[in-house]
């Protein structure tokens, strides 16, 4: 590296002798290492760092042996600003490195070191309301008063000792009033929240706590989530945590010298946050005091002495806690796509697993579930997976007999397909891997987007978008009207047609020198069709929820709401990103037919699947926890202007495309199943349970790592998308429950 670093410095000064201006070379490191090889901490080693500063504008003698220097990583902001001539950054904090202008005359160094000084002493200004007492500020007032008996004796052209005295006090008065400003202000940076972290902090994790008490109730009884909240109101307990908090609130509040979001809020709204924090608590005191006295769990295992965890059981737990304990390490949450893939890929190796032994069950041993064997042809199974994406019989009863043999099966075809899905499931992963590169190690190598979205490939992009396009159409098309059906076939020629308008693909018949548009006639012609569907659809979800047991119209009315957010999310997805939503539909319906079906999974075994493979597919349509991967153009698809609520939605459902499909078909999936009883409602409290076990844990560890060195660069990001996915939950859960009709089943 010494000789590396002497290349290139001669070949600086080599072209210093033509443009005849100094070059200055910066060497420096993003971080340091501890003994042991790490460097994500905070300890002194890892966040040192060389910094060396080599030009020939430096005045050095020979024998000239200088201590280094310890300097602070903002103030290279400044120094290069300084040394460049151009302003320094508004919100800088850094002060200027005196070594590089201490060669510079007397006037230059004191207007640099004035400048420096007063972009902090604005900046203090306003982020601190008494700035006047500061230290720093009253400095730098001190120094720009000296200063300017200096500049008044040097116009006087008096070079006595007396001007080079009051220079070098007025250095250092410059130099006093930057290192205490800087310091101010580095504090005021770093200083966090923590009273107002600590309440929102309880908060959640008294509703996850809430959430977990309740699982056995939810998942055991009568799959509602029944939280007492009335008798805490009115218990004394209530009343004795409210006070108290209230007091802790005002010692806070009047003790506390900087400024505090809880402490800002009116005295009402404030008021309001105890009276939460001491509900969800009280509310948590008595959910544990009827588990005791109900004896949940003991009933449990007294009811069904003989259920026990099954393969796919235990690694649906196991994965989802594993998740959520990566998310403390950083370089986990860079590649957490990496963990999505893993546990999708364990998954269907144990399906595999799970079908396999179902089938190739001995005499003496007794199945775990039951394969519908039905008689058909090769060519029947083959056109129903492509064509008949949504019937769904009921389900007859589970027999207690032993299930198909290989040899029952031998006449029909469906055993191998059934046997073959799980690995059917696996290479659609598999490929989809190679579509877009993602994360941090692995962004930079070349996939296979890349290939097609460059301009030599375009035709190739064409055929494979028009094919995603009839795919999409063929699996969804079965479920629908003959009005839906017909929208959902012009609004997928819309999609090529907008993307053929604004030039990245192409038509047969069309040249690649076509003038381009913005699309906005043929983007909006879609939309039509999407707002067309949606309104069918949810016209037959209301005529459902009028007439109790008409599941049918029920059923259909589901699926056309899903074809429409297909249809809405073909024209936002980029065509390359097309196979995955061509994908994502096919592994929906390879499950629906051949695993959940046959194996017949339970409503929260299916929901914590679909959740998976909708974190999955988050990431294999190319997104990550930077949030230099959002695709903001989704937002201007048929907009000519900006225009902030339809941009933010359609870029949150652009970016969330995986998640709100696959959600979609659950509700679809379980509400299908006429005899299913509660299934919705155990289905919507474990999607909000595992969306929500992530989050609080996530919000604790960034609390506790809050001064990790990649606390702004990579944990920072991932609570926004965190945050963002939990409102987009919130959002799924209440459709979930609108949806549910037990409840006026009963009525």
């Amino acid at each position: 590296m010494d000789s590396i670093l002497m290349k290139i410095h001669t070949s600086l000064l080599s072209k210093e002798r033509e443009t005849l201006s100094p070059s200055l070379l910066v060497v420096c490191g993003d971080h340091g290492m501890s003994e042991t090889g790490s460097h994500g901490a905070s300890s002194t080693e890892e966040v040192s760092t060389p910094l060396i500063l080599i030009s020939s504008a430096f005045e050095r003698k020979p024998g000239d042996v200088r201590h280094p220097k310890h300097v602070q990583q903002t103030d290279l902001a400044a120094t290069l600003a300084i040394g460049l001539g151009v302003p320094i950054p508004k919100d800088s904090v850094g002060s200027l490195l005196f070594p590089v202008i201490e060669g510079r005359p007397m006037r230059e160094q004191l207007r640099f070191l004035h400048l420096n000084t007063l972009q902090l002493s604005k900046l203090l200004q306003e982020n601190i309301p008494s700035y006047e007492k500061d230290p720093g500020f009253e400095q730098f007032k001190m120094a720009e008063r000296l200063h300017g008996n200096w500049v008044k004796l040097h116009l006087e052209e008096n070079h006595s000792d007396i001007l080079l005295g009051l220079g070098t006090k007025v250095l250092r008065q410059y130099l006093g009033a930057l290192k205490t400003l800087s310091l101010s202000l580095s504090t005021q940076v770093a200083h966090y929240d923590i009273y107002s972290m600590a309440v929102g902090t309880v908060v959640v994790l008294e509703v996850l706590i809430l959430f977990l008490l309740s699982t056995p109730h939810v998942l055991c009884r009568k799959a509602e989530l029944d939280v007492p909240l009335l008798s805490p109101v009115f218990s004394l307990l209530f009343y004795m945590i409210f006070l108290v908090l209230s007091a802790i609130h005002v010692l806070v509040c009047t003790s506390s010298e900087s400024s505090c979001y809880l402490c800002s809020l009116p005295w009402l709204a404030a008021g309001g946050v105890m009276v939460l924090v001491s509900v969800l608590l009280c509310a948590i005191l008595s959910a544990l005091i009827r588990m005791v006295i109900d004896g949940t769990l003991l009933k449990k295992r007294a009811a069904h002495p003989g259920s026990g965890w099954s393969e796919v059981d235990l690694l649906l737990l196991l994965g989802t806690v594993g998740h959520v304990l990566s998310l403390g390490a950083s370089s986990f949450v860079e590649e957490e796509h990496q963990t999505w893939y893993f546990l999708v890929n364990t998954l269907c190796l144990a399906l595999s697993q799970e079908t396999c032994r179902s089938y190739f069950v001995g005499d003496d041993c007794e199945p775990q579930h039951y394969f519908q064997v039905e008689e058909q042809g090769c060519s029947d199974i083959l056109a129903s997976t492509l064509l008949d994406s949504t019937s769904y019989n009921t389900p007859e009863p589970v027999r207690t007999g032993k299930g198909a043999s290989l040899s029952e099966a031998q006449g029909s075809c469906k055993w191998w397909t059934v046997l073959a899905s799980p690995w059917l499931v696996l290479i659609c992963c598999r490929l989809l891997r190679s579509l877009n590169q993602t994360g941090v190690q692995g962004a930079h190598r070349p996939d296979l987007s890349h290939w097609l979205t460059s301009s030599d490939h375009k035709v190739q992009l064409s055929g494979l978008a028009a094919l995603s396009l009839i795919v999409i159409f063929m699996l969804v098309q079965k479920g629908c009207s003959p009005v839906s059906k017909a929208a959902l076939a012009l609004g997928l020629l819309g999609v090529f047609c907008y993307r053929a308008a604004i030039g990245i693909v192409l038509f047969p018949w069309q040249s690649d020198n076509k003038v381009i548009s913005k699309g906005i006639i043929e983007a909006r012609f879609v939309y039509v069709f999407v707002l067309g569907i949606l309104f069918t659809g949810t016209k037959d979800l209301l005529k459902a929820q009028v007439i109790a047991t008409d599941y049918k119209t029920r059923t259909i009315g589901l699926w056309e709401i899903h074809s429409g957010l297909v249809l809405l999310a073909a024209l936002l997805l980029r065509p390359h990103n097309l196979p995955v939503l061509a994908f994502s539909l096919l592994i929906q319906t390879v499950m629906t037919k051949f695993i959940w079906k046959p194996l017949r999974h339970d409503a929260a075994e299916i929901t914590v699947m679909h959740y998976w493979f909708g974190q999955a597919f988050f990431y294999f349509q190319g997104n990550s926890n930077n949030i230099a991967t959002i695709d903001i153009s989704a937002g201007f698809v048929g907009l000519d202007t900006y225009l902030e609520v339809p941009a933010t939605f359609l870029t949150v459902f652009g970016t969330y495309v995986g998640p709100v499909l696959w959600a979609s078909h659950l509700m679809h999936f379980l509400s299908s199943e006429a005899s299913n009883g509660p299934a919705l409602s155990r289905a919507c409290f474990c999607y909000a349970l595992i969306g929500s076990v992530p989050v609080a844990t996530y919000i604790v560890l960034v609390t506790s790592l809050r001064y990790h060195l990649f606390i702004w660069s990579v944990f920072s990001p991932k609570l926004l998308y965190e945050g963002m996915h939990l409102l987009i939950t919130a959002a799924l859960c209440a459709v979930f429950t609108a949806t549910d009709q037990t409840r006026h089943t009963r009525a």
